[in-house]
């Protein structure tokens, strides 16, 4: 079974369960890959998160069931998952724009977010640097902001947070507690992902015996195996997306549980860039332990 078969397999699973409770564990086995793997995979391949992606499919089969069937609202909230039919309400509202009994008014305009499904893609054809490194345990500190899991805000939003460390003088302060040019890029953290959103920390390794102010915070690393990405031209957004649209589909690695990093060499628009992902060797499950 290959890649695509794998994940056209794990949205089959979630297409059948919409009205059922939904096991993340289970999506991933039949990616044959780990949960959090598959989660931060997701949105670079699709544009959006796995849990926003599963919340617009079942609020479209919800319109859809409220419009040809005559079943209460409170019913459909409930197959739906939703605990209550205020919070299917708002939700709904949220999406479509109107409320759960206005879609039953003939002509009202609703959303229809249809079935994703993995077709074949030739790419490939420019190259990509990287390198497989294991490196000891190290420490960093800097500043981070949440940032919300959907690619296309989190784009948006991690300029707009690191531009607000530059002005409220955060960079200059970590620069000056390391003794470097204020205008010396540092790196950049990205963790705690829940689902939702993550972390985002401009940091830098700590040095030893250095006191750092209250306003920044401090994040261990374990030692790792790192995959390491170049990208000379600092076009990180583009580097992310192919990472995980071409890279881990073909490769023998998957990503683990620990922070990623973005990292800034030299100085502001003189810069170069690496990304940085934790990983282990793939370990695929048999296809024939997965039920269809």
């Amino acid at each position: 079974m290959d890649w695509l078969d794998r994940m056209n397999n794990a949205l089959d699973y979630i297409e059948t369960n919409l009205a059922d409770n939904i096991s993340y564990h289970e999506i991933a086995k039949r990616a044959c890959c780990s949960s959090y793997h598959f989660q931060r995979m997701f949105p670079f391949i699709t544009g959006v998160s796995l849990s926003e992606y599963i919340r617009r499919r079942r609020l479209t089969m919800a319109a859809f069931e409220l419009q040809t069937t005559d079943a209460k609202i409170i019913d459909v909230a409930m197959k739906y998952g939703y605990e209550s039919p205020e919070a299917f309400a708002r939700a709904f509202k949220n999406l479509h724009g109107t409320t759960p009994i206005s879609a039953r008014v003939k002509g009202v305009s609703l959303k229809a977010y249809p079935r994703l499904s993995f077709l074949i893609s030739v790419k490939g054809d420019v190259e990509m640097n990287y390198r497989i490194e294991q490196r000891r345990s190290f420490e960093m500190f800097g500043i981070y902001g949440v940032i919300n899991q959907d690619m296309k805000t989190a784009f948006s939003e991690v300029p707009q947070f690191r531009k607000k460390c530059d002005d409220d003088g955060s960079v200059g302060l970590m620069n000056g507690l390391l003794g470097r040019f204020g205008d010396t890029l540092l790196h950049a953290a990205l963790y705690d992902h829940n689902g939702e959103t993550f972390k985002y920390m401009i940091c830098y390794y700590l040095p030893k015996g250095i006191e750092i102010p209250e306003r920044f915070t401090t994040l261990s690393v374990p030692e790792l195996t790192w995959a390491i990405f170049t990208e000379p031209q600092c076009n990180l957004p583009n580097l992310w997306e192919r990472i995980y649209s071409e890279w881990f589909p073909t490769s023998e690695y998957e990503q683990v549980e620990a922070p990623s990093f973005e990292m800034y060499y030299g100085m502001a628009g003189h810069e170069t860039a690496e990304i940085w992902i934790p990983v282990k060797k793939k370990q695929l499950s048999d296809p024939s332990d997965m039920q269809a």
